[in-house]
């Protein structure tokens, strides 16, 4: 990949009205490449990388991502002001658009490591981090937090959490609006369990009005992330996204961005074919791509023969793109015969 056509094609950042919220395992850069044919303007995160694994590992590999996917930006897991503001500079060299830093995973590796949600316990640490790392890039540095941790008071540890980012200059902060209980729930059931609390979000808005402040959490729909704006400058999505990507972010241009361009299904599925064509010879799987694309159909005639035949056979060393333009016959096949019927 050459970086410094990357470089070249940075946009100058300015937070989206609607974003994918960065999932590990998840928004990889083939699943971000895909997302970007579905929308233009909705800003794309990395799965988090940590900062050590960038200083200390070199894993460059982890920084790779395809010009196209701009507006994009890079989260950051670490504890270190140093160490952060190192790997920010290394992501800021690689082309990102901004940094993020992650303070709102619940994950057991990530609270071995002292950092994600436990930060909220020491916001004096997580402003020095966040200045080491605007001393560092030229680009903005942002962060994404939830509303406390365990037996924290959410109306007392939040805003003055915020105050903390404030007196850095932090321009933008996106705002999980649960709880993490890092003593006794999953990571997973940290996602659905402690109850959503908008209107505090909502609140910091009013209080911060000066801070580009997003929301996250349960939002599933762009009729919600609508409702949410009217208090927010911004909607951050997860799991909707990824699982219903044609129902939130092929019609997000239109929705929340007035752009109402028109998505050809079927030009997305030739291009993402010729990708798949292009990986499998650089010696990758096709699976690697068309895991991320198995929900494009949701709700509609067709789905379950595309989910079905992109997961029987998409394991297969041998297959190419071919495995999308042949699973996408059976998806028109369907649709022609209802429509016939």
């Amino acid at each position: 990949m050459d970086f410094d056509a990357v470089t070249t094609q940075a946009l100058t950042y300015r937070p989206s009205r609607l974003s994918v919220a960065p999932m590990m395992e998840w928004t990889d850069r083939h699943c971000r490449y895909f997302h970007r044919l579905l929308s233009k303007h909705t800003e794309l995160y990395t799965e988090m990388v940590t900062a050590p694994a960038l200083v200390r590992g070199g894993a460059m590999h982890l920084l790779e991502f395809d010009a196209s996917e701009h507006p994009v930006t890079l989260q950051l897991g670490g504890s270190d002001p140093h160490e952060m503001a190192q790997a920010a500079k290394i992501g800021a060299q690689h082309g990102y658009d901004a940094i993020n830093v992650n303070v709102g995973c619940p994950s057991d590796r990530v609270q071995s490591g002292a950092f994600g949600a436990v930060l909220m316990e020491t916001p004096q640490l997580v402003q020095d981090i966040c200045k080491a790392m605007q001393d560092a890039v030229d680009i903005p540095v942002t962060v994404k937090c939830r509303i406390g941790v365990d037996a924290q008071t959410p109306e007392e540890i939040l805003p003055n959490f915020l105050d903390h980012l404030d007196r850095i200059g932090m321009s933008h902060v996106i705002i999980h609006a649960r709880m993490a209980w890092l003593d006794g729930l999953s990571p997973k059931e940290n996602r659905t369990i402690p109850p959503l609390n908008y209107a505090l979000v909502h609140q910091m808005k009013a209080q911060f009005p000066h801070i580009n402040i997003a929301i996250n959490g349960g939002i599933e729909t762009l009729e919600a992330a609508g409702e949410q704006l009217e208090h927010v400058d911004g909607v951050m999505i997860g799991r909707a996204a990824y699982h219903r990507p044609y129902d939130i972010l092929a019609a997000a241009d239109g929705t929340l961005f007035d752009d109402p361009r028109q998505i050809d299904i079927a030009n997305v599925i030739a291009i993402m074919a010729s990708y798949t064509d292009a990986h499998v010879s650089s010696g990758g799987r096709a699976h690697s791509v068309a895991r991320h694309m198995l929900g494009l159909f949701t709700g509609q005639a067709g789905a379950r023969h595309w989910r079905q035949y992109l997961s029987t056979h998409g394991s297969d060393r041998a297959v190419n793109g071919d495995l999308l333009r042949r699973a996408y016959d059976g998806v028109v096949a369907a649709q022609t015969t209802i429509r016939a019927s």
